[in-house]
């Protein structure tokens, strides 16, 4: 009798334990499903391994002045120049969108961010057609005491930061910048605060635009749907983590 008892005490805790085990296996795969589901509406648009996606303005490919490091994209300007720029945009084109990445000058560098750029021969550099969203080296470059507007972060020539959230030289800087001509609005948001914001198109645009050095510019910010750009401004520059979400 005693062994019937306690052979039907096993029975049952064997029994209880495999149905705890059965209740967990079924948890898993709904946890799994739900994961797998999540939208992923974020592109990269460099992984840090190759120039895919992208190539010189009104060229084909990347040169070797742009070289892969530590999974960013630096550029090293050549020492002799023949009149050729090396800025590169990307072989999509995009409308309204959400771009992040992150960027690195060294002491004194300039360059930029372009978006709306149309590629054509009429347009010699993508920053005739394309708005700069400005990457500076603010304490040593003679750009950021020729104004506000011209200092890391701004709507070049157009629209100050609200605030100077660039950090110092040779550290990684995250930009985020929103472009959307449904809602007419864009922004720039720099190491976690937003520093501009302004329209994308429409009087108030074109105001801004007839107030700076791109007045008389035929195509200038007149695309709505364009190329995104980096700019060769001469001077050493490192870009990574480029991904982008379509609105």
């Amino acid at each position: 009798m005693k062994k019937l008892v306690a052979l039907v005490v096993i029975v049952l805790i064997f029994g209880c334990k495999q149905k705890e085990k059965e209740a967990v296996n079924t948890t898993e795969p709904e946890k799994q499903v739900v994961m797998e589901t999540l939208p992923n509406d974020w592109v990269a648009l460099f992984d840090g391994t190759s120039f895919e996606g992208w190539h010189e303005y009104m060229g084909e490919g990347v040169s070797d002045v742009w070289k892969l490091e530590d999974g960013a994209m630096v550029f090293y300007p050549p020492k002799e120049r023949t009149g050729k720029s090396y800025n590169i945009i990307t072989d999509k084109e995009y409308t309204n969108f959400v771009l992040s990445l992150e960027w690195k000058v060294n002491e004194g560098s300039n360059s930029g961010i372009f978006w709306g750029v149309f590629e054509d021969e009429k347009y010699k550099q993508p920053y005739e057609t394309g708005p700069e969203i400005q990457v500076l080296d603010n304490i040593a470059h003679p750009d950021a005491k020729a104004g506000t507007t011209h200092q890391a972060g701004a709507l070049y020539d157009m629209i100050a930061p609200s605030e100077k959230m660039v950090k110092p030289v040779g550290e990684w800087n995250k930009c985020v910048i929103t472009i959307n001509h449904k809602t007419n609005q864009g922004s720039v948001r720099l190491n976690g605060v937003n520093i501009v914001e302004f329209p994308v198109h429409g009087e108030v645009w074109d105001a801004m635009v007839a107030k700076s050095k791109f007045a008389d510019w035929e195509g200038f910010g007149k695309y709505t749907t364009g190329k995104i750009g980096l700019q060769d401004h001469g001077d050493i520059v490192a870009y990574r983590n480029i991904q982008i979400k379509e609105l």
